[in-house]
């Protein structure tokens, strides 16, 4: 097997780019697309896709030294013998799988005694680079930083939490539009990054496939490979005949294809994963006598995959046996009586209303005191504390004593739009056409278009705006608002052409069409287009390619059209309606009067109050008055005056129905639920890592100079977008230029509002390619300087060595052990300059000194080495006091998350003992793999006074 041009034989040697502290791995076996590699020294095997491994081939070169069966030379010539490396010096051979494991690529100290160095500005690229990556895998916002997020705090807290479980098994239900989708993909992001995860199955209806596709990859920059029938089949045509789930790490699968696959949904169950998201949890059925098809395919799939993650936006109060079932799914011994399920949450819902109270300082009755003491029985600190609830101090213990004891606090995380704020109000504009003036063919046409709108997946007609009236409408729209963007959305695509064919012959207005028939290159120019100050004013939108995206530069919002299903309605709604919009919504409903489509938007606003607000109920009633309601649409649009009445009696019996849920929601709003999160001891890690991350002054700066080394050079394109153009690009295997130059930006929300542009930091793709690249090899590993502020006769070495702790990845063992660089510098005295650093003045002179290092071999091969083994036995002092500190940070942080999952298992059932003892278990590994952390030399510099090489 090929693998970046290379091919994969047992016996090679190949170091891990993302984990080079392993030492050289050998490659123990290849099958189909996979290969094995052993790092023997560091006790891991490591299984990897062909394609996508993070290997480079450990070839040394003549001129280096290589060492292996007690013997060491240095390389004269290399042959290759059956794909083997076979390297000859000094009258001796070694085999390259002879080579010993904790042999250097780079060999720093050969290269700099024999004269081939580097460029200054390469080795302080270098160094800088081990600084900041070291930093950046440290925080709690690698893997998220160049996530396309807004910084909205409770997703940034819902996420933190979550990525902090061993593992994550939890049920996101967010009201709609607060960002649940945005929520799983950043757990399923950190979870990757911290190796916790590596393997992550997505199961989804089959309709919301290309949205978190899309979602994931632009947002999260993870591509995510989509499984149907034609691709399994076309894996198992391509020969190896094993499970074709096991091709890629991360997949996404919809419903409907293993539904209609027996074969292909027991391989998915048979292949390992470590975390399953499944979004429209609401949809799998469950009772106490019996289970639909998908539910119990996610049972069994919950069942063996570590980390689960649910997302349903129902609220609880509408279907408590529905949360239920969820819950049951993440933890079917908690939740295991549905009876019990539903006298707890009473109760919670009781404690809610009390909890109102402490919080506002108002003084509790008798029935809330005694509810309490209930509560508390047996913690007499806890009652004590009742007599005088409105002292503050006493008011917050109480509080925090209840939160802790709630029964789904831990498993569920619900935010509320009310809650949360911050959103903009909305206002539907009507723009009604007189049905007087439609002929007949018009009519009839306007019920065929509804006939297909209301179908899920929408109904394939041919369409023909050329003599719709809403087309007169909406040009008058655009000309009464010639400064505004719009944006409209209707059900398909071919609606879009078709309105984009009429407007380019009828009017003027600049416009851009996005809808699934473009690439999502394509799809992006034009949304970029769209957001242009003079660009395009008005987007086309169909269903299918809004979804996902943000245009909340814009504030009108053209509705050609309606879905049927309310929550289709709110995403429509939810591309401007969003947190941080700076204007009022308006809708723009165009529609002919007492058409079908007028009898649907009639519903929507009267009956549902969808246009002005988000209902959460919208489902519910759908279910109860969907089929009476396109019935009654039908026929009044078909002209029978006879059912008005009954379509009047509708809009009041849906009106009142939503008051009432609308009022049970709020009644049952559970307070207790929604503090929960504040009580967690990661709940403000995310807020914290993003604004230390956003107050890096020389970030940018560095991954410029990054991409320079690489020979891609930034042009500023102005609006803080830049241009990188791969034409002297220096290597193949940097990421991101296959489809030649691209624009990317340093700002975050300039990405926010132009989605086809990548944000850089140290965790996207490209820059974190860039890194391993330069680390992993030998670039900047050795300079030699001239410093005109040194005093006479003196030479300095500076060694940088790498302290590594080789763990299981999934301990994430940097947090408290970054692979900082230490850099020790000694003199010819072998003496200790703990304070030097070079001058402003030698490194800006640098690249214009031209020293000719080989002349001055013999003097470096008697100076180099005694000074750089007092620098190493330096650095293994400190990198000593580096592990002891370590150990103590890592000791005092998770006795500190043992304590509180203790202390709460005293109070609240829903802390199993499987979370206490991952803790456990992760404390016991990390603390014994801490202290084996290796020292490795990653590169030297020699560093003399403008005077030392005439005396040579």
């Amino acid at each position: 097997m090929q693998h970046g041009g290379a091919m994969f034989v047992p016996g090679q040697r190949w170091i891990s780019s993302a984990e080079p502290e392993l030492g050289l791995g050998t490659v123990l076996r290849v099958e189909g697309r996979g290969v094995q590699v052993l790092f023997a020294k560091a006790g891991v095997l490591r299984p990897y896709a062909v394609d996508s491994a993070p290997l480079l081939r450990a070839e040394f070169r003549a001129g280096q030294r290589v060492a292996g069966k007690g013997i060491a030379f240095l390389v004269e010539r290399v042959e290759i013998r059956d794909e083997l490396l076979i390297y000859r010096g000094e009258g001796r051979e070694l085999e390259e799988g002879q080579l010993d494991d904790e042999q250097s690529v780079s060999q720093a100290d050969d290269r700099l005694i024999g004269g081939r160095t580097d460029p200054v500005a390469q080795f302080e690229l270098r160094l800088d680079g081990m600084q900041r990556r070291a930093l950046a895998r440290r925080s709690p916002s690698w893997g998220l930083a160049a996530a396309r997020i807004g910084l909205v705090p409770h997703q940034l807290r819902v996420a933190g939490i979550a990525s902090a479980r061993r593992p994550p098994r939890v049920l996101l239900a967010d009201e709609v539009g607060l960002g649940k989708t945005i929520e799983a993909g950043m757990i399923i992001a950190r979870q990757l990054a911290t190796g916790r995860a590596s393997r992550v199955l997505l199961l989804l209806p089959d309709t919301l496939v290309y949205q978190w596709f899309v979602e994931l990859l632009r947002r999260f920059n993870l591509s995510f490979a989509i499984y149907d029938e034609e691709r399994c089949e076309a894996l198992e045509q391509a020969g190896d005949h094993g499970n074709p789930f096991e091709d890629e790490q991360l997949v996404i699968a919809d419903f409907g294809f293993l539904e209609n696959s027996p074969k292909y949904a027991q391989q998915l169950l048979e292949a390992p994963w470590d975390l399953l998201v499944v979004d429209e949890a609401h949809h799998l059925a469950w009772s106490p006598t019996e289970a639909s098809p998908r539910y119990t395919m996610v049972e069994k799939l919950a069942a063996v995959i570590p980390g689960v993650i649910l997302l349903t936006a129902t609220p609880e109060q509408l279907g408590r046996s529905g949360h239920f079932a969820r819950l049951r799914l993440l933890d079917p011994q908690r939740y295991h009586d549905l009876d019990g399920y539903l006298a707890e949450s009473d109760s919670y819902q009781a404690l809610s209303k009390v909890a109102d109270r402490l919080l506002d300082g108002e003084p509790l009755d008798d029935d809330q005191r005694a509810a309490l003491a209930d509560a508390f029985r047996g913690d007499g600190a806890l009652t004590a504390l009742l007599a005088d609830s409105t002292k503050p101090a006493n008011a917050r213990e109480l509080l925090a004593a209840l939160i802790d004891r709630h029964g789904t606090g831990r498993a569920m995380f619900r935010n509320n739009r009310a809650g949360v704020g911050g959103f903009p109000q909305r206002a539907p504009v009507w723009h009604l056409l007189d049905a007087d003036d439609i002929d007949d063919a018009t009519r009839q046409s306007l019920l065929a278009e509804f006939h297909a709108d209301i179908q899920q997946p929408a109904g394939l007609i041919e369409v023909d705006y050329s003599a719709d009236p809403r087309v007169d409408a909406l040009i008058a729209l655009l000309d009464a608002h010639p400064q505004d963007k719009f944006l409209l959305i209707c059900r398909s695509q071919a609606k879009v052409l078709a309105l984009e064919e009429v407007l380019r012959t009828r009017s003027g207005v600049g416009l851009a069409r996005f809808h699934e028939g473009l690439g999502i290159v394509q799809r992006d120019r034009n949304a970029a287009f769209f957001a242009q100050a003079d660009g395009a004013r008005l987007l086309l939108c169909s269903e299918i390619g809004s979804e996902g995206r943000n245009f909340q530069f814009a504030h009108r919002l053209v509705l050609w059209d309606l879905p049927l299903d309310p929550d289709l309605l709110e995403q429509r709604i939810g591309r401007l309606d969003r947190i941080g919009q700076q204007h009022d919504i308006a809708i723009h409903v165009i529609a002919v009067a007492d058409s079908a489509q007028h009898m649907l938007a009639r519903w929507y606003d009267e009956g549902v109050d969808a246009f002005r607000h988000s209902p959460a109920d919208g489902r519910e009633l759908l279910r109860r008055y969907g089929s009476t309601l396109t019935e009654l649409a039908e026929e009044h649009a078909r002209g029978d005056d006879n059912r008005d009445q009954e379509f009047e009696a509708l809009l009041a019996e849906t009106r009142a129905s939503h008051e009432e849920l609308a009022e049970l929601v709020r009644g049952g709003r559970d307070h207790l639920l929604e503090l929960a999160a504040s009580r967690d001891l990661h709940a403000d890690e995310l807020q914290q890592a993003f604004a230390r991350e956003d107050n890096d002054p020389g970030r940018d700066a560095f991954i410029q100079r990054l991409l320079e080394a690489f020979g891609i050079h930034p042009e500023d394109l102005g609006g803080q977008v830049l241009l990188l153009d791969p034409q002297y690009l220096s290597t193949d295997a940097l990421p991101g230029f296959a489809d030649g130059p691209q624009s990317v930006t340093f700002s975050r929300d300039v990405a926010l509002a132009r989605e086809e542009l990548p944000l850089l930091r140290l965790d996207h793709p490209l820059v974190a390619g860039a890194l391993d690249l330069a680390l992993s090899g030998e670039q900047g590993n050795a300079a030699f300087m001239v410093d005109d502020v040194l005093p006479p006769r003196t030479a300095l070495l500076q060694a940088v060595f790498v302290l590594e702790c080789v763990a299981d990845r999934r301990l994430d063992a940097e947090r408290f052990l970054p692979s900082l660089p230490i850099v020790v510098t000694v003199d010819t005295k072998l003496a200790e300059r703990a304070d030097f650093t070079p001058s402003e003045v030698a490194l800006r002179k640098a690249p214009d000194r031209n020293i000719e290092v080989p002349r001055y071999r013999k003097f470096l091969g008697k100076l180099v080495p005694p000074m750089l083994e007092r620098a190493e036995t330096l650095a293994a002092n400190r990198g000593q006091a580096r592990i002891d500190e370590a150990l103590a940070l890592a000791s005092e942080t998770l006795d500190a998350e043992l304590s509180r999952l203790l202390a709460l298992r005293a109070v609240n059932p829903s802390v199993s003992d499987a979370e206490i003892g991952a803790v456990t278990d992760e404390r016991t590994r990390l603390l014994a793999a801490l202290p084996l952390s290796r020292l490795r030399l990653d590169a030297v510099r020699f560093v003399v006074s403008a005077d030392f090489l005439a005396l040579r």
